[in-house]
């Protein structure tokens, strides 16, 4: 864990829960693609660029899951660094209370407000065409999360930050967090026709054709779809739900899990009302989703 991985030319990524990438910018300078989960991530981080000699000049972060922006403050106030977050996620970089209150929907509980979900706070600024290095291209990749985004490199390297996952991953839990599923479909059919040297995400291993991947991606996402929208053949309220899809995907309910996957399957209600597989009607001061 922790190792550094050429991947072309200046191009490379270092391996952790979520690949971080790493690309120089001459001899000297290097930039990040994120900076891992938290303090201890950071301090590995530093520790690969003093052993290489490098300095530390931005962090470009892709979206602000704690995950992704957790080394964050411990690297900035080490080496002085920018730090930069496209759209919203700028702000959620900035008050990193908002991730844990946007998963609960209200406060958040001292069992939410921990760095598996609330990374500690850094100083970002915009993502602007002004601020990507030269040769870099800037790719939107909405719906894991709000505006995130992935970069392409002069190497022709593009990071792909969370928009899918591994095979693995979603044969072992099924049901991975998403905020809008329109936009993640739009986006993961978008990724599927790309072409790149090497195309490296976060949670998955870095591959010359993700193709197949991303495919793969659609697919349990419309298996999850359909999953939800037969369970409404009799209407059931959202916790009702949300019980059975724990139960027929063998998850097991924590704190943490309900509002991830909770956050998650809302978004699929929504998605699935929006294009009119799902309705809902009030009885007894309770809200019940059926199949339309």
């Amino acid at each position: 864990m922790y190792e550094l991985i050429q991947v072309s030319g200046g191009s490379y990524y270092i391996q952790s829960p979520a690949k971080i990438g790493l690309v120089k910018l001459n001899d000297t300078d290097v930039c990040l693609i994120d900076s891992g989960n938290d303090k201890d991530a950071g301090r590995k981080v530093r520790q690969i660029l003093d052993a290489k000699g490098w300095k530390l000049k931005a962090i470009y972060n892709t979206h602000s899951n704690a995950d992704h922006i957790g080394g964050n403050k411990y690297l900035q106030a080490q080496t002085a660094c920018k730090i930069y977050a496209p759209g919203i996620e700028c702000d959620f970089t900035n008050h990193t209370l908002l991730e844990p209150s946007f998963l609960y929907g209200g406060y958040p509980c001292k069992d939410l407000r921990h760095k598996f979900l609330m990374a500690q706070e850094s100083c970002a600024e915009p993502l602007t065409a002004d601020v990507i290095p030269e040769g870099f291209e800037t790719i939107s990749l909405p719906g894991h999360f709000f505006d995130m985004v992935g970069f392409r490199t002069p190497d022709d390297v593009v990071y792909l930050a969370d928009c899918l996952s591994s095979k693995e991953t979603l044969d072992k839990y099924r049901i991975g967090f998403i905020y809008d599923i329109g936009a993640y479909i739009s986006t993961l059919e978008k990724v599927k026709t790309m072409q790149a040297k090497m195309f490296v995400p976060a949670h998955a291993a870095a591959t010359e054709d993700i193709a197949d991947l991303a495919q793969y991606n659609i697919d349990k996402v419309l298996e999850v779809a359909d999953g939800i929208t037969e369970l409404c053949a009799v209407p059931i309220n959202f916790e009702a739900l949300l019980q059975k899809l724990f139960e027929e995907y063998g998850l097991t309910m924590t704190f943490e899990q309900y509002v991830l996957i909770g956050s998650t399957v809302r978004s699929y209600m929504a998605w699935l009302k929006d294009n009119g597989k799902l309705t809902v009607k009030f009885e007894n001061n309770m809200m019940l989703w059926e199949r339309v």
